[in-house]
């Protein structure tokens, strides 16, 4: 793990809730998608996010969900506006990208756990992999939803793969799925044993598609998530 200043590139806005920051760092860190950075408030408060960006780039992506009522987000978001630089820790996390499984994989997200996973299937696209790779993510309302067609794009790249959005509270317009994430998952994918899974999301969400993916059949061994360090 490295200590290291970034300059604050951009702060932009992906929802009313949602917000993209993109740090540069003085040269290229190595990391294994889908790990995660600290952001350093201070020398006893060092905050969490998932790199949403894919190794090999000096530029750092950090997709944050922040809003009043979630200050330890918001406090963050705040720092950013107010700061031309951002002092992190990275690399960090047990739930990598395993490179050297040939098995095809399952990318599930709910809300901005998106930005694990996204790393992980950057990664893939730009390596042209010829595994399966089968992206889900779950989100509240249509409203949550943010870069779709970029997201289509750049999983199509890979060969053998699906991009299915889901959401729990559907509008008029939505012509996608609807239902709760792994709920979805489990009517698409009969057998779940062959797959290495990869989970981003709340702690009770993780803990529930590990209960439910294990009774179908998944194996613990190949299913990664830094959720299950604490639940």
């Amino acid at each position: 793990m490295n200590t290291i200043t970034c300059q604050i590139e951009s702060l932009t806005s992906l929802t009313p809730f949602v917000y993209k920051v993109l740090l540069k760092a003085e040269h290229s860190i190595d990391f294994i998608a889908g790990q995660y950075l600290n952001v350093v408030m201070g020398e006893e408060d060092k905050r969490p996010f998932s790199i949403a960006s894919a190794p090999g780039s000096n530029i750092i992506e950090l997709q944050i969900g922040a809003y009043e009522e979630n200050s330890y987000a918001m406090q963050v978001i705040e720092k950013i506006k107010e700061s031309d630089s951002l002092t992190v820790e990275i690399p960090l996390g047990n739930a990598g990208l395993v490179s050297e499984s040939n098995r095809p994989l399952l990318l599930l997200a709910g809300g901005t756990g998106f930005s694990y996973i996204k790393s992980i299937f950057e990664t893939l696209s730009a390596q042209k992999s010829e595994r399966e790779v089968l992206v889900y993510w779950g989100l509240r309302a249509p409203s949550a939803t943010y870069e779709l067609d970029k997201t289509t794009q750049c999983i199509k790249k890979i060969t053998k793969s699906a991009f299915v959005p889901i959401v729990q509270e559907p509008d008029e317009q939505w012509q996608g799925r609807v239902g709760l994430l792994h709920h979805v998952v489990m009517e698409d994918i009969t057998n779940l044993s062959d797959y290495d899974i990869y989970i981003a999301g709340k702690f009770d969400m993780a803990g529930a598609i590990r209960t439910d993916f294990v009774a179908k059949g998944a194996s613990v061994e190949h299913m990664y998530a830094d959720a299950f360090a604490y639940i």
